[in-house]
């Protein structure tokens, strides 16, 4: 059973079913303060409307990883991309000189027409069955080239349903990550790179690099110079709290370092690859500002929280037991310190925040 941890104003527990008794028996053995949160108490979701940031009757803190609760906070309207037509499934949004961005508002991908054919990057399965229709209301010309941006299911999946024979490239890392998955519906790449890549179609160019690990190995920066447009997958969730634990990156540092990077490049247009919107400058900068300020909660919380504080005496010698009550306590002040700036700048930021703050103080104990 987790302790009860306690934040400012209320306690932040998470439940296990027909334990709220001994819950709250912990709650007063350990002599913490507030009270249980109302997220225990069934309640009706559609009463408990409101907008991120701002209170609500039985508002609740923000939730720990695993509770339930009755509703999630508002979506910001700025987070919010155009509507999608639900007949079609999907939404074109024209990017410039034969680019496309094709989106369900959850995923994006883009293809790029040239002289004798298209270039489509990444293939969702969430939508992958519609991308021929939406390249249809632009041209007829036929896809000859697949990127892939890298190697999850999640992006690429869709890429056998385009149908016949695309030139299909990626980095060395994917190829090597698909090779050993054996997917049918991911096809190997036919053209690989390992640092830099110039796709030259006509006169339309795309400038894939590779710029390390982050998200995952092998993914890639995209680049349509022409049009400047910048697509970076998995790193940039333009006007949301990125993915958990930072969008699952395998390497923290890298994907902080990769937010650095794409904020000095020259672009106009940024797409993430999630998502209802492309993303501005002023995204990325966001974006930047909230993992300098998660390194610094997390930082502080890890130098200020007592190890075995609160901890039951008999558990002490439960090393795993000790270091999930202190972990947890590093994050529960972790989110208490982000939470008065950031819940109304980030979409989602009550969905994901405990995660985030979970991964930045292992990043930080065990990286750097």
């Amino acid at each position: 059973m987790r302790s009860v941890i306690a934040s400012p104003s209320r306690a932040l527990a998470r439940p296990r079913p027909r334990r709220h008794t001994f819950v709250l028996a912990l709650v007063v053995a350990a002599g913490c303060t507030g009270v249980l949160s109302a997220r225990a108490q069934p309640r009706d979701p559609a009463s408990v409307p409101g907008a991120a940031g701002e209170p609500y009757p039985y508002m609740p803190s923000i939730a720990p990883i695993g509770e339930r609760i009755g509703k999630y906070m508002d979506v910001p309207a700025a987070a919010v991309g155009s509507a999608i037509d639900p007949a079609k499934g999907y939404r074109l949004q024209d990017l410039g000189s034969g680019l496309h961005m094709i989106t369900d508002n959850a995923y994006q991908s883009m293809f790029l027409v040239y002289d004798d054919g298209v270039v489509v990057v990444d293939a969702p399965p969430s939508f992958a069955k519609h991308i021929p229709a939406a390249i249809a209301e632009v041209t007829d010309k036929p896809i000859t080239h697949v990127v892939y941006s890298h190697a999850h299911i999640d992006h690429i999946g869709g890429t056998k349903s385009l149908g016949g024979r695309p030139t299909i490239i990626a980095h060395d890392e994917t190829k090597r990550l698909l090779a050993r998955a054996a997917d049918p519906n991911r096809p190997l790449p036919t053209v690989r790179f390992a640092d830099r890549h110039t796709l030259r179609v006509g006169k339309q160019v795309l400038e894939l690099t590779y710029h390390g690990n982050a998200h995952e190995p092998g993914n890639i920066f995209i680049s349509a110079p022409a049009q400047r447009v910048l697509m970076v997958v998995d790193v940039v969730f333009p006007g949301w709290m990125p993915w958990r634990r930072f969008a699952l990156a395998q390497d923290v540092p890298g994907y902080f370092a990769q937010v650095e990077e794409i904020r000095k490049m020259e672009w106009d247009t940024l797409v993430g690859g999630h998502v209802g919107r492309t993303g501005t400058h002023a995204d990325v900068d966001l974006q930047a500002e909230f993992n300098s300020d998660i390194k610094q909660a997390a930082a502080a919380a890890l130098g200020a929280t007592e190890l075995a504080a609160g901890l039951n005496p008999h558990d002490k010698s439960n090393p795993w037991a000790l270091f999930d009550n202190y972990i947890d306590r590093v994050a529960a002040q972790c989110v208490t310190a982000l939470t008065p700036k950031w819940s109304s700048k980030l979409a989602a930021f009550d969905v994901y925040v405990w995660d985030q703050c979970y991964a930045m103080e292992q990043s930080l104990r065990i990286d750097e």
